[in-house]
C-alpha cells in the first residue's frame, strides 16, 4: 500500500513539473515574440526615423567664414583690412569634470581642478604675450593704472595690452556658464601654444578688422561691429559686398565632441568679399583733418568740416570733419567723450550764406542780363518781394561793378541782379546745380538738403535764396556748385569709389557719372575770373575783396566767403549771434585742379586765433598744401587788377 501511494505522489510531481515547464516555455515564447516584434517595429517601421534623428544629433554644420574685402585709398594705401586671429574660449560648466577625469586617468601628470584653473589663469597672460593686470595691482598698492587695459589707439588691431588673471579665474570657476571668452584678438601661433598647453581651452577663429590710420578718414571709412556687420560709413554702405558669402561643411561628431574622421561632406567654399579702392588721398585726408582740427580749436568753433574734390572728375579727394571717432577704440566711450561717428559733410544740411551767390552770378552771366564790368548804383538796402534787405555794412549809394558786387559780397547788388534773372529761371538753375536732391555719393545717410519748390515760394523767398539763405545744403553739395564752375559749367556728381576688385582678382573701374551741363564753358570761365575779386588784396581797401587771406602766392584763386545766420531753436527766427562761416574756392582758377569747401560752426575767432571769423585762411592752408603735393605749376601772372568799386 505504501509503495502504491509513493508512486502516485511521484506521478503527480512529474505532471506538475511538466505543466510548469510548459508555462515557462510559453512565457519564454511570448517574450521572444515580443522582442522579435519590437525589433521588427524598430527595424522596419520606425527605423528610418530613428536613424535620421540619430544623424541629426551627431551631425553638425560648420561655417567657414569669408574674409571681408579690403578698403584702400587711390594710391593703394590700406584704409581697412582683415587679419585672422583667435579668441581663447572655455566651457566652464564642463571644465571641472573634464579636469577630474584627466586627473583620475593620469594622476601623476595632471592636477586637481582648482590648482589647474589657477595655473591657467596665472600662465595665460604670459602665453599670449600681454601683461597680467593683477601684477600691476600689486605693484601699485591695489590700484590698477588707468589705460593699462585700453586698446591701442593708432595700432591696427584692437589687441589688449593686459588682461586680469583674477577675472580669468572667475570665468573658469563660473560653473553656471556654458561659454566664456577669456581673451580676444590673439595671434594664431600663440593661441595654438595655449591650447597645446591647456587642452581644455579652445582657440576659435576671429577676424580682426584693422584700421591702420586710426581716426584719419574714419568718418568716411566707418567701422564694423563685433558681429562683423558695418556700423557706419563706407563699411555700412557696402556691407553686403564687403562681407562676401560664408562657406560651410557638414561633419559627424562623436560622443566625446570630436569630429569623426572621414565624415566631412557637403563642403561649400567661402566667397571672400569685394575689395574697394576709394578716391580718397589718405595723405591729403590726414593733412586736411589736422588743419581742420587746429582751426576749430583756434577759432573756438563748435565743429567744422572740409571737402576737397577733383575739379574735373568730381572725385572726393578729402572729406574731413572735426572730432572724428577712432575706430580702433571703444566707440561707445568715444561718443561719450564727444567724438562723432557721423559724416557731417554728407548728412548735415546748413544755410550756406553768401557762398551760394555764385549761383546768381552764373545765371546772370549765362542769360546775358549783365557783364562783369557793368557798373551798378547799389543802395545800402533794397525792398525785395516785400522784404527789406541790407548789406552787412552800412553805406549809401555805391557804384559797384558786377564783379565788385560779388567781390564785396553785396546782398543788395546780388538781389538787383537776381531780379533781372527772374524767379522762374532762378528756380530752374537751382535744380540744375543739383540742389534739393542727393548727390548720389556712395555713402550712407546723405541728405537731399532743402530747397523750397517754386510753388511754395512766398513773398520773402526770392529775397533770401539768391543770397544763400532760406535753403539748406550739405557741404558736399555746396562744394559741388563750385566744381560745376571749375569744370567749365558741367556738374559731375561726386563719387567716393574709384574701383572694385572681385575675390578672383578682377579689377573693375567705377563708371564715370554722367555730367549735367548747367552753364556754358564761357560763362563758367567768366564767373571764375569774376570771383578772383574775392581774394584780391588792395592796401587802400577800395578794390579789395572779402577774402584776401585765401590767396596763394603764385596761383590764381577764385572763391567766395559766406556767413549765414543760424536759426534759433527757441524762437524759430534767425539768430544775431550764431553763424555758419563758409568758404568755397577753386585752385588754380585759370586751370582748375582742386575745389575746396569749408564750413565752421559758430566760430568766435579766426582760424589762426586772430580777429574776425573768416574761413578764408583755412582755404589758403589746404590749397597751398594740395598745390604743392601735386606739383601744380604756378599760374601765369594776371593782367592788371579787377575793378570792384567804380567810385
Amino acid at each position: 500500500m505504501r509503495a502504491a501511494g509513493g508512486g502516485a505522489r511521484m506521478a503527480t510531481t512529474a505532471a506538475d513539473f511538466a505543466r510548469r515547464r510548459t508555462w515557462v516555455q510559453l512565457v519564454g515564447l511570448l517574450i521572444a515574440l515580443a522582442v522579435v516584434a519590437r525589433l521588427g517595429w524598430v527595424q522596419l517601421i520606425v527605423g528610418p526615423e530613428l536613424s535620421a534623428l540619430a544623424a541629426q544629433q551627431r551631425t553638425v554644420t560648420l561655417v567657414d567664414p569669408a574674409r571681408r574685402g579690403a578698403i584702400e585709398d587711390r594710391s593703394g594705401n590700406a584704409l581697412a583690412f582683415t587679419m585672422e586671429a583667435r579668441s581663447i574660449t572655455v566651457h566652464p560648466n564642463t571644465l571641472r569634470s573634464y579636469i577630474e577625469d584627466r586627473h583620475r586617468l593620469w594622476p601623476e601628470d595632471t592636477e586637481e581642478p582648482e590648482p589647474r584653473m589657477e595655473r591657467i589663469a596665472e600662465e595665460l597672460p604670459g602665453l599670449i604675450g600681454v601683461r597680467d593686470l593683477d601684477e600691476i595691482d600689486r605693484r601699485t598698492g591695489g590700484r590698477r593704472r588707468v589705460g593699462d587695459a585700453a586698446e591701442r589707439v593708432e595700432g591696427a588691431a584692437a589687441v589688449p595690452e593686459g588682461i586680469s588673471s583674477r577675472e580669468i579665474l572667475d570665468k573658469l570657476r563660473n560653473e553656471e556658464s556654458t561659454y566664456e571668452v577669456l581673451v580676444r584678438n590673439v595671434d594664431p601661433d600663440k593661441a595654438a601654444a595655449v591650447v597645446e598647453r591647456f587642452p581644455e581651452l579652445v582657440a576659435e577663429r576671429q577676424d580682426i578688422r584693422q584700421y591702420p590710420n586710426g581716426a584719419v578718414g574714419a568718418n568716411v571709412i566707418g567701422k564694423i561691429g563685433m558681429d562683423g556687420v558695418g556700423q557706419f560709413g563706407f563699411e555700412a554702405a557696402r556691407d553686403a559686398t564687403l562681407q562676401g558669402v560664408n562657406g560651410g561643411r557638414t561633419v559627424d561628431i562623436a560622443a566625446n565632441g570630436i569630429a569623426i574622421p572621414g565624415s566631412t561632406r557637403d563642403r561649400v567654399a567661402p566667397v571672400d568679399g569685394t575689395s574697394y579702392e576709394l578716391t580718397l588721398d589718405v595723405d591729403m585726408q590726414y593733412q586736411v583733418q589736422q588743419q581742420l582740427e587746429q582751426a576749430v580749436a583756434n577759432s573756438g568753433a563748435a565743429g567744422g568740416s572740409a571737402v576737397v574734390l577733383d575739379a574735373r572728375s568730381g572725385e572726393v579727394l578729402t572729406m574731413a570733419q572735426s572730432g572724428t571717432a577712432n575706430p580702433n577704440k571703444d566707440i561707445g566711450v568715444e561718443v561719450e567723450q564727444g567724438r562723432s561717428i557721423g559724416n557731417t559733410a554728407v548728412t548735415s544740411p546748413f544755410e550756406p550764406g553768401s557762398v551760394a551767390k555764385v549761383i546768381t552770378a552764373a545765371a546772370a552771366i549765362e542769360d546775358g542780363v549783365t557783364t562783369p564790368d557793368e557798373v551798378h548804383t547799389v543802395p545800402g538796402s533794397i525792398r525785395m518781394a516785400g522784404v527789406e534787405v541790407s548789406d552787412a555794412w552800412q553805406h549809401g549809394e555805391e557804384r559797384f561793378t558786377t564783379t565788385g558786387i560779388f567781390g564785396k559780397s553785396s546782398n543788395v547788388g546780388t538781389l538787383m541782379l537776381a531780379d533781372r534773372v527772374g524767379q522762374d529761371r532762378f528756380a530752374r538753375i537751382l535744380t540744375a546745380f543739383g540742389l534739393g536732391q542727393p548727390t548720389g555719393v556712395e555713402l550712407p545717410g546723405e541728405t537731399a538738403g532743402l530747397v523750397p519748390s517754386r510753388q511754395q515760394w512766398s513773398g520773402g523767398t526770392f529775397a533770401n535764396l539768391p543770397i544763400g539763405q532760406g535753403m539748406a545744403m550739405s557741404l558736399l553739395q555746396m562744394t559741388g556748385i563750385y566744381q560745376t564752375i571749375a569744370n567749365d559749367g558741367v556738374r559731375v556728381p561726386p563719387r567716393i569709389i574709384r574701383a572694385s576688385t572681385a575675390p578672383g582678382g578682377d579689377r573693375v573701374e567705377a563708371p564715370e557719372p554722367e555730367g549735367v551741363t548747367v552753364v556754358s564753358p564761357e560763362t563758367a570761365r567768366t564767373v571764375r575770373e569774376m570771383f578772383e575779386a574775392v581774394v584780391q588784396d588792395d592796401p587802400t581797401g577800395v578794390q579789395q575783396g572779402t577774402g584776401p587771406q585765401a590767396a596763394v602766392p603764385g596761383y590764381r584763386i577764385a572763391g567766395k566767403t559766406g556767413t549765414a545766420q543760424k536759426v534759433d531753436e527757441d524762437t524759430g527766427a534767425y539768430s544775431n549771434s550764431r553763424y555758419y562761416i563758409t568758404f568755397a574756392g577753386i585752385a588754380p582758377a585759370d586751370d582748375p585742379r582742386f575745389v575746396i569747401g569749408i564750413m565752421l560752426d559758430e566760430p568766435v575767432r579766426g582760424v589762426h586765433g586772430e580777429g574776425g571769423q573768416s574761413a578764408a585762411p583755412l582755404f589758403h592752408d589746404i590749397a597751398a598744401w594740395a598745390l604743392d603735393r601735386y606739383n601744380v605749376p604756378p599760374s601765369p601772372p594776371a593782367e592788371g587788377r579787377l575793378l570792384l568799386d567804380a567810385g
